[in-house]
């Protein structure tokens, strides 16, 4: 059976949220997410009737889902409506929708010119100080094994004491990079303050731009939350992060001379004929 489903930006827009809405604007939220193509067809009043609520309501929570009302909303809709996805039983599609959403949302709130600026400076650094904890770390270990390989020296400590310390050494012209879903984390936001403190440039990679290492950052990568919410581990969010981290190397790699990463390659070489 195939179905027309509007444009996965849109619903990843309304998914991302639904978190900041009450609930009876939550109710509208998710009529608009189990019928989209019906939603196209319907007024203000027939949206409020679905969801038990009024009027005011549906363009308040339209209006909160970032759309300048509902006939906004509509719009947006009935743009994407010609779109045809096929639907299958599969038993995971759902986590690879949510997955394709959580990238889109990131594509869409990234701004490109932010990557460019971000990798301008890592580039001209003296010092390159990467800063994550918890979830966030793993990302950030393999980001500088792979800027390693464009011939980029970093220091990447995995102890929350060891990062205090190689930020503290930080001065001007060098550069902190961080990674925090939340933008909230105490002992990222401790080693941020210190290397600004300090004079070092801070990049942060994050979901909320809004956020208190957000507003510490001189340039801030914010790729939007994730649209489900999760217990433990924002594992859709990091799939936005991991992209932003990829797109910093290779815009570093495209002005990366060939013999920073001549002997990168016979080293690897090596190692994997020895394995």
């Amino acid at each position: 059976m195939t179905v027309i489903r509007p444009e996965i930006t849109v619903l990843a827009r309304v998914r991302a949220g639904m978190r900041s809405l009450g609930p009876s604007e939550t109710r509208v939220a998710e009529i608009i997410l189990a019928q989209p193509v019906e939603v196209v067809d319907w007024s203000t009043t027939e949206l409020a009737a679905a969801a038990g609520t009024s009027t005011a309501t549906v363009i308040r929570a339209c209006q909160n889902l970032g759309f300048r009302g509902f006939q906004h909303l509509r719009l947006e809709l009935a743009r994407a409506a010609p779109l045809v996805h096929p639907v299958t039983a599969e038993v995971h599609g759902d986590t690879f929708d949510e997955a394709v959403d959580a990238l889109r949302l990131a594509q869409e709130s990234v701004h490109p010119e932010l990557i460019v600026r971000a990798a301008d400076e890592l580039r001209a650094a003296r010092r390159v100080v990467l800063v994550g904890n918890g979830f966030s770390g793993p990302p950030l270990q393999d980001f500088a094994m792979r800027l390693s390989t464009r011939g980029r020296s970093v220091e990447a400590p995995i102890d929350p004491l060891a990062q205090q310390f190689a930020v503290t050494s930080l001065s001007a012209g060098d550069v902190c990079l961080a990674l925090s879903y939340s933008g909230a984390n105490v002992q990222t936001l401790r080693a941020c303050t210190a290397a600004s403190e300090h004079g070092a440039h801070v990049i942060l990679v994050t979901s909320y731009a809004r956020s208190p290492l957000g507003r510490l950052a001189d340039t801030t990568i914010a790729t939007g939350p994730a649209a489900v919410a999760h217990d433990v581990d924002p594992f859709l969010a990091r799939l936005g992060h991991t992209v932003v981290l990829h797109a910093l190397h290779e815009q570093l790699a495209e002005e990366s001379a060939q013999s920073d990463v001549e002997g990168i390659r016979h080293a690897v070489a090596d190692a994997l004929s020895d394995d």
